[in-house]
C-alpha cells in the first residue's frame, strides 16, 4: 500500500555598504524549481538577475503615513509575544531611515504564505527557504543574517538494520515538525516521487524528535546536527543515513518599493547599537548572536525546498 505524506501549512560604513550592494545585487538567482500550481503568478518583469532599476517616484510613494513599509515575520507565538519582539525593529527603522516601517502580524502559516506571495510585504525576517524564494519571484534582497549556518542529519536507529539508505524510509514513518520547518523541508528534499515519500508524525521539539525515534515510534527523524551531538554524545542510538549541506540562517529581506540606498540603510540600521538594541529580544531567541550581511548567492537556490508547500509553486 503506498503512503502519501500530508503537508500540514500551518558598525558598518556606507562605502563599504554601497560596495556590499553592488556585488549582492548583481548576484545571479536560481531559477524556479517548478511551474506554478497556484492561480498566483509572479510579474514578468521580476528580473533572475536582481531588482529592475526604477524611477525616484515609484520608491518616494512609499514608507509614508499613508503608504507604509510593512515588515512581518512567521507566525512563531502569541499575538503579544510577537508584537513585543518586532514592533520595537519597526519603530527603530521608522526612526532610522524616515520612512514609516509598521509590523503587521500573522496568525496563522497559511496568512502568511498567502499574503508573502502577494508581495504584501517590503520587509521580512524568516528562513533560508523563504528568503530563496523571494529572491527568485518577489525581487528580494537579503539583508542580514544571524551569523551560524543551518546543518541537518538524517538518522535511523541504530539497530535498524532495514534501513540503509534515506530512500528506505518511503512509506515509513518519521518523526518530524509539520512543514514549513526548514528540517522537515530538507527531509522532504530528498523524496522527488510524491507516491514515494515517508509519513510525517508531527512532533514539537527536536528533544522530543529524537525521543520518538528510539522509542520506536518512528524509524527516522532529522535533527540539527548540533543536537543530534548532544541528545546521542556517543551515537550508540542513532545512525546518520544524511547529511546536507550548510545552509544560512534566517535573515531580513527587502521587497522592490524598497531602494538600494535604503536598504543599505536598513542594514547599517539593523547592524547598529540602536539595532542592536532593537533586535535583542529577536537575538534572544536565537543564542543572541549580533547579525552579520546577507547575500544573494547564499540563499538564491534555496526557495526550491518549498516545491511541495502550498501557494509557493
Amino acid at each position: 500500500m503506498t503512503t502519501k505524506r500530508l503537508i500540514f501549512v500551518p558598525a558598518v560604513t556606507t562605502a563599504a555598504l554601497a560596495a556590499f550592494s553592488q556585488t549582492a545585487v548583481g548576484a545571479e538567482a536560481a531559477p524556479a524549481a517548478r511551474a506554478q500550481k497556484t492561480a498566483f503568478a509572479p510579474s514578468s518583469s521580476v528580473s533572475r538577475s536582481g531588482p529592475m532599476t526604477r524611477d525616484k517616484s515609484f520608491y518616494s510613494a512609499a514608507g509614508t503615513e499613508a503608504n507604509p513599509l510593512v515588515f512581518s515575520a512567521p507566525p512563531r507565538g502569541p499575538k503579544e509575544d510577537e508584537i513585543a519582539t518586532y514592533q520595537p525593529i519597526a519603530d527603530m527603522l521608522t526612526a532610522a531611515t524616515g520612512k514609516k516601517f509598521v509590523y503587521r502580524y500573522s496568525d496563522n502559516w497559511l496568512n502568511y504564505s498567502k499574503e508573502m506571495v502577494k508581495g504584501s510585504y517590503d520587509l521580512v525576517f524568516d528562513g533560508p527557504a523563504f528568503n530563496g524564494w523571494r529572491i527568485n519571484h518577489l525581487e528580494h534582497t537579503p539583508l542580514v543574517k544571524l551569523p551560524e549556518d543551518f546543518v541537518f542529519v538524517i538518522v535511523t536507529g541504530a539497530n535498524s538494520a532495514h534501513i540503509k539508505e534515506v530512500r528506505h524510509l518511503a512509506g515509513r514513518k518519521v518523526c518530524a515538525h509539520s512543514p514549513p520547518n526548514l528540517g522537515t523541508l530538507t527531509l522532504l528534499s530528498q523524496f522527488d516521487n510524491p507516491a514515494r515519500q515517508p509519513t510525517i508524525m508531527t512532533i514539537k521539539g527536536w528533544q522530543r524528535a529524537y525521543e520518538g525515534l528510539v522509542a520506536g515510534e518512528c524509524e527516522g527523524t532529522i535533527l540539527p546536527v548540533q543536537i543530534l551531538g548532544k541528545v546521542d554524545k556517543e551515537g550508540r542510538k542513532t545512525r546518520v543515513l544524511y547529511k546536507h549541506r550548510a545552509m544560512p540562517n534566517n535573515a531580513f529581506s527587502a521587497g522592490p518599493r524598497i531602494s538600494a540606498d535604503m536598504q543599505n540603510n536598513i542594514r547599517s540600521a539593523l547592524l547598529s547599537e540602536q539595532g542592536r538594541s532593537a533586535t535583542a529580544r529577536l537575538r534572544s531567541k536565537y543564542a543572541g548572536k549580533d547579525f552579520v550581511l546577507a547575500t544573494r548567492d547564499e540563499y538564491a537556490s534555496l526557495g526550491a525546498l518549498l516545491k511541495d508547500s502550498i501557494y509557493y509553486y
